[in-house]
């Protein structure tokens, strides 16, 4: 099988190394050119990182070397090697918009980032939850004369941890729902060693991140109405974020009250039963999507946020609570399933739906 060529706009930034750790032996896609600010331009991959790199992994022996083209001039030289492109750009919301518009013009444009979530024809996608969001792309294409390209974004990584958890509960009807999400620093782009300030500290307060918890979610619950993605208002999420002392996974307690309580045991039955993509061969999709543990200690970041290579979903401690039904906690890992792999694992699904040809 020949591989789609891709590109990654912001490929030297935190998120853009995980897209090339990600994509480096990816059985579907190839990466043939990495894009980043006219400072990195011109130099090889491996020396516009050189002193960043922050992935456990090495660079790619086929990435290393790739000389880095600039985002905005070099826009031409781009859309004529890929098929698509990923978006990992760090800049201003209205130049990140204005670029990956740009960029639509002649390609898809698969993004990480939050400047089109609230655009009203363009979809967030959770592929396992609402895959069929994807309708709408004609639509947008129209809107914008667009022949070829699009614009498909993925949800902020702290909803990760819950979204995919009550989602599965929808039949039993869930009324309201409390979230406190514990965050990893590198869901800033930072690292324990470059950000002392978290060492042995905890910060309660995550700029714009709980207005996104408690937003984003009822997009994607939400219905396609005419020409755009009109978002539901149930269950209505309150949402507290917090900086935490660990690198990676983005931790969730979760609280919520039901219009028929279930048992304890069909809420796990609905978790482990919930994987929407087992029938479909994605090959970043994780099976189980939902692993539940019974444990009273888990999951625990350390030990289970890689599970799924870093894009299965983690859950325990599901227990009865005294106000609200019940209370558990979820956990995801927020630069693979958070960010990176849920674009990938997006792209994967555009190529099957026969919107990336």
């Amino acid at each position: 099988m020949k591989k789609i060529p891709v590109g990654i706009l912001g490929a030297t930034g935190m998120v853009g190394q995980r897209f090339v750790t990600l994509l480096a032996n990816h059985p579907w896609f190839e990466i043939v050119c990495v894009a980043a600010s006219p400072k990195s331009a011109g130099k090889t991959y491996q020396e516009a990182v050189a002193n960043r790199w922050v992935m456990e992994k090495e660079i790619p022996n086929n990435i290393a070397n790739l000389r880095v083209l600039a985002v905005e001039t070099d826009k031409e030289s781009i859309v004529k090697q890929v098929v698509f492109v990923f978006s990992a750009l760090d800049m201003e919301k209205d130049d990140i918009r204005r670029i990956e518009n740009d960029y639509a013009k002649y390609v898809p444009v698969v993004s990480n980032n939050s400047a089109h979530r609230w655009s009203d024809d363009v979809p967030m996608i959770m592929p396992e939850i609402n895959a069929n969001h994807l309708s709408i792309i004609p639509r947008q294409q129209k809107n914008h004369g667009w022949k070829n390209g699009f614009i498909v974004v993925k949800p902020n990584c702290s909803i990760q941890s819950y979204v995919p958890l009550i989602t599965p509960l929808f039949a039993f009807g869930p009324k309201k729902v409390v979230v406190t999400t514990l965050q990893a620093v590198s869901g800033a782009g930072r690292t324990l060693n470059n950000w002392p300030e978290m060492q042995e500290n905890v910060i309660p307060y995550i700029g714009g991140e709980e207005e996104k918890s408690e937003k984003e979610p009822m997009k994607i619950w939400g219905k396609i109405e005419g020409e755009k993605i009109v978002p539901t208002d149930k269950p209505p999420i309150t949402a507290t974020c917090i900086r935490v002392p660990v690198e990676d996974g983005h931790m969730a307690s979760i609280f919520v009250s039901f219009e028929k309580k279930p048992a304890p045991q069909e809420i796990i039955s609905a978790w482990r039963s919930f994987d929407p993509l087992k029938d479909i061969d994605l090959p970043s999709a994780p099976h189980p999507f939902i692993t539940v543990f019974e444990e009273e200690n888990r999951p625990q970041t350390h030990l289970d946020r890689d599970i799924g290579k870093g894009m299965g979903i983690s859950v325990g401690r599901l227990r009865e609570d005294s106000i609200f039904d019940y209370k558990f906690i979820g956990l995801s890992h927020n630069t693979i399933r958070g960010a990176a792999g849920g674009a990938i694992l997006t792209a994967e699904l555009l190529k099957t739906k026969g919107f990336i040809k």
